[in-house]
C-alpha cells in the first residue's frame, strides 16, 4: 500500500512489520516520533511487543541488550547526545554479538544548542563495532530497517539506520508500505544463535582475560568483513521480492566523470540534480552516495571511482583536528591503491544549514579548478565574521 509518510513514521512502520518484541528509548528530538508511534502500536495491540520506558538511553540500551540476549527482535532510537550518552553500551551490544537495530536520526552535538542535522553524532560511534546504514529518503529508511534486521541477525552484530534530521525524519513523502506476508517471507522469525533460558542456565559475558580476549576481537572483526558480501545477497533477495535496491555505494553519472562528488544521506538528491544540470550544461560530473559506511566499503568504492582524476567529498561532519570524516575514511581506504584520485575535503550544512545546487556547484567548480588538493578540509559557505569571533 502507498501511504504518504513522515521518515520517522516509515521506520515505525518497519518496526512493526519485522515483528519487533521488545522496544525502548529515551525521547530526544528529533527521533522521539518513531518511538511515539511505536508506543502507540503497543498500545493498540497493532504490534505484538513490550514498550518499555526507561529514564535514560544508557538505560534504553541496557534494555535492548538484556531482551536480546534473551532471544528476541528488539529496537530502539536515538541522536545528537542521548546517542553519545548510549555510548557504553554501544560497545557492550557489539562485543556480545547482539542483533540489535537502532535508528539515529542525525543531530548536532552542543554547545551551541542546536537541534538541526550534522552526522558527527553517529560518525563518532564509528569505532563501536555497529554496522551503520546512511539514508536518502523515507523509503530507503523503512526498506534499510527491514533489511537491517536480516542483516544483524545473520552475522550476528548491531546495526544502526542513520537517518537526517528533520530533511527526512519530519518530512512526508510517499511511501510503498509492504504487507505484513510479504515482509515475513523475506524476513523469517527470528532464531537466536544463543540465548539466556532458565532451562539451560549459563553465563554471558564473564570476565575475559588475555588468553581469548583478542581471539573475541578477531572474531568481531570477522564478523564485519562478511558484512558487505552478506549485504549484497540481502539486497539481491529484497530486490527480488519488492523492486528496490540501494548497493553498499549507489555511482549516479561517474563512467566518464572528471570530478566526483562523495556524500551520504539526503544532500544526495540535491546533488543528483545538481548533477544534471551540470550534465545539461556539458560538465562531466558525477555523484557517489555512501550507504554502508561501517564496516568501509573500500572496494566497492574503488570500483565506482577507478579512472576519475578528482573527488570531491561533501562532509556533513566534522572531526577537530582532522577534518571531514568521510574524507579521512576514503584518503585511508585509497592510499595504498595504485590507480586512485586526487581527493579535496569540504564540510558545509553542519547544524542544518542549507546545501543547495548552488552550494555543490561551488565545490564542483572549485575542484574542476584546483591544480591539487588542500591538506586540510575547506568549510563552504561560512560567515567569516562570525567564525572569527
Amino acid at each position: 500500500m502507498r501511504q504518504v509518510l513522515e521518515g520517522s513514521q516509515a521506520v515505525a512502520f518497519a518496526v512493526r512489520l519485522a515483528r519487533a518484541k521488545v522496544i525502548s528509548a529515551y525521547p530526544i528530538t528529533p527521533q522521539t516520533h518513531i518511538v511515539e508511534e511505536l508506543a502507540k502500536f503497543c498500545a493498540d495491540g497493532s504490534l505484538d511487543g513490550r514498550f518499555i520506558c526507561v529514564e535514560s538511553e544508557h538505560s534504553a540500551m541496557a534494555t535492548m541488550i538484556g531482551a536480546a540476549a534473551g532471544g528476541v527482535r528488539t529496537f530502539t532510537a536515538s541522536s545528537s547526545h542521548g546517542l553519545a550518552y548510549m555510548h557504553e553500551m554501544l560497545h557492550w551490544a557489539s562485543a556480545a554479538r547482539l542483533p540489535i537495530v537502532m535508528a539515529e536520526v542525525n543531530r548536532a552535538l552542543g554547545p551551541g544548542w542546536n537541534l538541526w542535522l550534522d552526522q558527527t553524532d553517529s560518525l563518532a560511534q564509528r569505532d563501536t563495532g555497529w554496522i551503520q546504514l546512511y539514508c536518502e529518503d523515507s523509503q530507503e529508511a523503512m526498506d534499510t530497517t527491514l533489511q537491517a534486521y536480516l542483516l544483524a541477525e545473520t552475522v550476528n552484530l548491531p546495526v544502526m539506520v542513520v537517518l537526517d534530521a528533520f530533511f527526512l525524519s519530519h518530512t512526508f513523502e510517499p511511501v510503498d508500505v509492504p504487507g505484513q506476508a510479504a515482509v515475513d517471507g523475506f524476513l523469517p522469525t527470528f532464531q537466536p544463535k544463543f540465548q539466556l533460558d532458565p532451562a539451560a542456565p549459563c553465563t554471558l559475558y564473564p570476565m575475559a582475560g588475555p588468553a581469548v580476549y583478542m581471539e573475541m576481537r578477531q572474531s568481531l572483526q570477522a564478523a564485519m568483513d562478511r558484512v558487505p558480501a552478506v549485504y549484497a545477497r540481502i539486497q539481491d533477495d529484497f530486490a527480488a521480492r519488492f523492486g528496490r535496491s540501494y548497493g553498499v555505494v549507489e555511482a549516479f553519472r561517474c563512467d566518464d566523470a572528471e570530478v566526483v562528488l562523495v556524500m551520504a544521506g539526503t544532500t544526495a538528491s540535491t546533488c543528483r540534480e545538481m548533477v544534471q544540470n551540470l550534465r545539461a550544461q556539458g560538465q562531466r560530473v558525477g555523484l557517489l552516495k555512501l550507504k554502508l559506511f561501517r564496516p568501509f566499503p573500500a572496494e566497492a568504492i574503488h570500483r565506482c571511482l577507478k579512472g576519475v582524476p578528482k573527488v570531491a567529498v561533501v562532509d556533513r561532519n566534522n572531526s577537530a583536528g582532522a577534518g571531514g570524516i568521510f574524507a579521512q575514511e576514503l584518503k585511508a581506504a585509497l592510499c595504498n591503491r595504485q590507480e586512485r584520485p586526487a581527493i579535496y575535503s569540504y564540510v558545509a550544512g553542519l547544524g542544518g544549514r542549507d546545501i543547495t545546487t548552488g552550494t555543490l556547484e561551488s565545490i564542483y567548480w572549485k575542484t574542476l579548478e584546483a591544480a591539487e588538493p588542500t591538506q586540510d578540509s575547506q568549510w563552504v559557505d561560512v560567515h567569516e565574521e562570525l567564525a572569527k569571533s
